[in-house]
């Protein structure tokens, strides 16, 4: 039977948690999660007595039967909604293009999920199933073995070696077309991984049906560097979504952690990236047209070291020159106390200011509260005698009307511009 716990991020999880089905977490569990992090130098959370504290990562992690759920959170209001803060996480995963939903169907949306790795399987075999209807590709693949005719090149030594007394084999080195390529073999180890770890009933058909519609697909074990290796034309790009998928399933699946019995697969999300990667996508879509909205605006800082701002956009067909076209904006999924910032986010909006000429900047929180006002902050070093250049504070209500909100631009533009 499945078990699921949901928690919110930067909270404690011990082994007397509750599960839904009114069983403690236990050790075993507590036990697993402590050695995948020693396995990911302690990157996703930090071990407690008898449990985690969880960071900034969301998403979901399965151990066995039981599934824990890590949602994000805007405020610290201990008695929030794990349903709503759940489909937040999951439209901001949309709109940054890390989940694919409209190509689920009605009848998936509408069956609950147990967790988003239920989406995620969902959304795989949907793809796999897709590309079975469409047709496999083949591909012609290099390879040696014995067979009854002489094709190819015939390799003298391992034939001398295996064909003494068998005169009618031929060791030869040939190409064969085949659907047995890396493409087709990286579907295949992710599906079976599924096999593996699935926990619904109702996957469980469609994934023997899948498998026994492949064609025969050797089992290779893979890893990092045939994902890299892979290259995109006409044949392949049909495949990419698969492809994207089967790679957050592979590389984030840990069989028998350290030599224990139990699976465990965690896919996590840093909340500080998906927080970038919401707003970015929200303003270029609602400012396209009045303001060009770029990301991974680079420039060297130091030597070979080099800094870039979150968001970096100037209004369309402006003389940048003008530094008031220009703004920043640096992104922090985390919560403000008493609107001070730290130390460090001031000085990183300083060199910003310093190496774009902005005079507008902005550190952008998210917030629950309806009345959390913006700052305006003022630097007391000026880059020219007569310029003064700003770090603003600004948030965006993560909800609105108890949906997520993505109209927030006219704020945001007011904020930079000191006037919301």
């Amino acid at each position: 039977m499945v078990r699921k716990i949901q928690v919110f991020e930067h909270e404690t999880l011990d082994k007397y948690a509750l599960c839904n089905d009114g069983s403690r977490l236990g050790p075993e569990v507590i036990d697993g999660l402590w050695k995948y992090n020693d396995a990911n130098q302690q990157k996703y959370f930090i071990g407690t007595r008898n449990g985690v504290k969880f960071k900034s990562y969301v998403g979901v992690i399965q151990i066995s039967n039981t599934v824990i759920e890590i949602l994000p959170k805007a405020d610290k209001n201990k008695s929030a909604d794990f349903d709503k803060w759940q489909n937040v996480l999951l439209q901001m995963l949309k709109i940054s293009g890390r989940l694919k939903i409209e190509s689920l169907t009605t009848a998936d949306l509408n069956q609950k999920p147990h967790s988003i790795l239920d989406l995620y399987f969902q959304l795989y075999l949907n793809q796999l199933e897709f590309l079975l209807h469409s047709g496999l590709f083949k591909k012609y693949q290099q390879t040696e073995g014995n067979i009854l005719t002489l094709k190819g090149s015939l390799a003298f030594s391992k034939n001398i070696q295996y064909n003494l007394v068998h005169k009618e084999r031929f060791y030869t080195k040939h190409q064969q077309y085949t659907y047995d390529h890396l493409i087709h073999q990286i579907l295949l180890n992710a599906l079976l991984v599924l096999k593996n770890i699935n926990l619904k009933a109702t996957l469980t058909d469609r994934i023997n049906r899948i498998l026994f519609a492949m064609p025969e697909i050797k089992e290779v074990r893979i890893g990092h560097s045939h994902f890299e290796s892979i290259v995109w034309d006409r044949k392949t790009v049909p495949y990419k979504e698969a492809i994207n998928i089967a790679r957050l399933i592979i590389l984030n699946y840990s069989p028998d952690i350290y030599g224990g019995n139990e699976n465990l697969i965690a896919i996590l999300f840093d909340m500080n990236k998906l927080w970038e990667e919401f707003i970015t996508v929200c303003l270029d879509k609602n400012l396209r047209g009045r303001y060009q909205v770029k990301r991974q605006n680079t420039r060297i800082f130091w030597n070979n070291k080099t800094i870039r701002p979150d968001i970096y956009f100037e209004r369309e067909h402006s003389n940048t020159i003008d530094t008031l076209e220009r703004f920043i904006i640096d992104t922090k999924w985390k919560i403000v106390e008493d609107n001070q910032p730290s130390d460090e986010d001031l000085k990183q909006i300083f060199a910003y200011n310093a190496h774009w000429g902005s005079k507008n900047s902005l550190l952008l929180y998210p917030t629950s509260a309806k009345d959390k006002m913006h700052v305006t902050g003022i630097y007391a070093h000026k880059f020219k005698d007569t310029d003064q250049h700003h770090c603003n504070l600004g948030f965006v209500n993560v909800i609105e009307n108890g949906k997520l909100n993505v109209n927030f631009d006219a704020s945001v533009l007011a904020m930079l511009e000191g006037v919301a």
